[in-house]
Protein backbone atom coordinates (compact mmCIF):
# COMPACT_ATOMS: atom_id res chain seq x y z
CA UNK A 1 0.00 0.00 0.00
CA UNK A 2 2.68 2.85 1.16
CA UNK A 3 4.68 1.55 -2.31
CA UNK A 4 1.45 2.60 -4.12
CA UNK A 5 1.19 5.60 -2.79
CA UNK A 6 4.57 6.52 -3.41
CA UNK A 7 4.67 5.89 -7.14
CA UNK A 8 0.87 7.62 -7.11
CA UNK A 9 2.47 10.50 -5.85
CA UNK A 10 5.32 10.21 -7.72
CA UNK A 11 2.86 9.90 -10.95
CA UNK A 12 0.79 13.01 -10.01
CA UNK A 13 4.22 14.97 -10.14
CA UNK A 14 5.09 13.54 -13.56
CA UNK A 15 1.97 14.07 -14.87
CA UNK A 16 2.93 18.04 -14.63
CA UNK A 17 5.89 17.46 -16.91
CA UNK A 18 4.79 15.58 -19.84
CA UNK A 19 6.44 16.69 -22.67
CA UNK A 20 3.18 17.51 -24.51
CA UNK A 21 -0.21 18.15 -23.59
CA UNK A 22 -2.45 15.27 -23.81
CA UNK A 23 -5.60 15.79 -25.39
CA UNK A 24 -8.74 16.23 -23.74
CA UNK A 25 -10.49 13.05 -23.53
CA UNK A 26 -7.33 11.71 -21.52
CA UNK A 27 -7.17 15.04 -19.23
CA UNK A 28 -10.49 14.09 -18.21
CA UNK A 29 -9.68 10.43 -17.68
CA UNK A 30 -6.54 11.84 -15.60
CA UNK A 31 -8.57 14.16 -13.67
CA UNK A 32 -11.17 11.38 -12.93
CA UNK A 33 -8.54 8.51 -11.88
CA UNK A 34 -6.98 11.08 -9.84
CA UNK A 35 -10.18 12.12 -8.32
CA UNK A 36 -11.82 8.59 -7.78
CA UNK A 37 -7.88 7.51 -6.06
CA UNK A 38 -7.92 10.54 -3.77
CA UNK A 39 -11.69 11.51 -2.54
CA UNK A 40 -13.33 8.23 -3.56
CA UNK A 41 -16.99 7.91 -5.24
CA UNK A 42 -18.18 10.79 -6.36
CA UNK A 43 -20.72 12.42 -4.19
CA UNK A 44 -20.77 15.68 -5.13
CA UNK A 45 -24.12 17.37 -7.19
CA UNK A 46 -24.08 17.47 -11.17
CA UNK A 47 -22.82 20.49 -12.63
CA UNK A 48 -25.55 22.79 -14.52
CA UNK A 49 -26.18 22.24 -17.85
CA UNK A 50 -24.43 25.36 -18.98
CA UNK A 51 -21.32 24.67 -16.96
CA UNK A 52 -20.06 22.29 -19.81
CA UNK A 53 -16.42 22.17 -18.39
CA UNK A 54 -17.43 21.42 -14.62
CA UNK A 55 -20.49 18.84 -16.58
CA UNK A 56 -17.89 16.90 -18.08
CA UNK A 57 -15.68 16.86 -14.91
CA UNK A 58 -17.97 15.40 -13.23
CA UNK A 59 -19.12 12.60 -15.99
CA UNK A 60 -15.83 11.52 -16.09
CA UNK A 61 -15.70 10.79 -12.34
CA UNK A 62 -18.89 9.65 -12.01
CA UNK A 63 -17.57 6.77 -14.24
CA UNK A 64 -15.19 5.70 -12.13
CA UNK A 65 -17.84 5.12 -9.38
CA UNK A 66 -17.21 1.68 -6.71
CA UNK A 67 -13.56 1.80 -8.58
CA UNK A 68 -11.35 0.97 -5.14
CA UNK A 69 -8.70 3.44 -4.72
CA UNK A 70 -5.68 1.18 -5.61
CA UNK A 71 -7.45 0.33 -8.33
CA UNK A 72 -8.03 4.01 -9.29
CA UNK A 73 -4.10 4.88 -8.10
CA UNK A 74 -2.25 1.67 -10.11
CA UNK A 75 -5.08 3.02 -13.89
CA UNK A 76 -3.50 6.59 -12.98
CA UNK A 77 0.38 5.79 -12.69
CA UNK A 78 -0.36 3.18 -15.53
CA UNK A 79 -1.92 5.98 -17.54
CA UNK A 80 0.83 8.47 -16.91
CA UNK A 81 3.63 5.90 -17.78
CA UNK A 82 1.91 5.49 -21.07
CA UNK A 83 2.45 9.48 -21.76
CA UNK A 84 5.82 9.88 -20.64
Amino acid sequence: MADLKAAFETAVANSKNLSERPDNQTMLKLYALYKQASTGDNADKKPGFTDMVGRAKWDAWNGFKGTSTDDAMQQYIDLVESLS
